[in-house]
């Protein structure tokens, strides 16, 4: 269980009027792409491998890759058009080596501990886990609710909440199980998966608070300029 899957093919609608001219995942932070920061905390964590799911402008991330990791970490699979997250997700999976694939997004840096959340997964013996960041005063993203079992039981759309806890975009898959669906071509791994399977027995919420950030929106990018170096 040390390979990851990194999802970098979106376009980054929001972020165009700061980077309007690269892919979100490659916009700068401190002189390196945000990604750099997402690979370096997953190799502290103990990943090995990566499998990097592409789509929009991905030639600005070849020259990138083969600077920084070596030809037998990495992986590249490349959307022809626009799979949605979960057409990417399952696209990757197609060349996954191992039975339990970490993913996460690659511009989003959530700091969590794999060794524990690793443990989570396998002692639920889930389909998918899910890492939970515990948020207050919050309207950016959707809430997530747990049973006592921590089974995921709702997924909540996103409005103004005190307290709560959000999906930090960091899971842990069994691929074969993953795989034995039958999807689309095209399809939301968050509407057509997750939620799917809320109340199944096989989805499950692990809650770390640890650092997170999404430069998803230009204020969010200015705040990684200065927390990040």
């Amino acid at each position: 269980m040390n390979e990851a899957i990194i999802l970098a093919g979106g376009m980054g609608t929001r972020l165009k009027s700061a980077v309007p001219d690269l892919p979100k995942c490659m916009a700068p932070v401190n002189g390196k792409p945000f990604i750099a920061y997402v690979i370096v905390h997953l190799q502290q964590q103990g990943i090995e491998k990566f499998v990097f799911s592409l789509g929009y402008k991905h030639e600005y991330f070849i020259d990138f890759l083969q600077k920084n990791l070596s030809a037998g970490n990495y992986t590249i699979v490349t959307e022809q058009e626009p799979l949605g997250t979960g057409g990417a997700i399952e696209l990757a999976c197609s060349v996954v080596q191992s039975e339990n694939v970490l993913v996460t997004n690659g511009d989003t840096l959530y700091k969590m501990q794999y060794s524990s959340f690793k443990q989570f997964h396998l002692n639920k013996k889930a389909a998918c886990s899910l890492c939970l960041k515990p948020m207050e005063y919050f309207d950016r993203y959707g809430s997530v609710t747990m049973n006592g079992n921590n089974e995921i039981i709702a997924f909540h759309e996103k409005k103004i909440t005190t307290k709560g806890l959000v999906n930090g975009g960091v899971y842990l898959l069994n691929v074969s199980q993953f795989l034995s669906n039958h999807f689309p071509e095209k399809f939301s791994f968050e509407k057509d998966y997750l939620e799917q399977k809320t109340g199944s027995g096989k989805l499950f919420g692990h809650v770390q608070d640890a650092y997170f950030i999404d430069i998803g929106i230009p204020d969010d990018y200015v705040k990684a300029q200065i927390e990040l170096s």
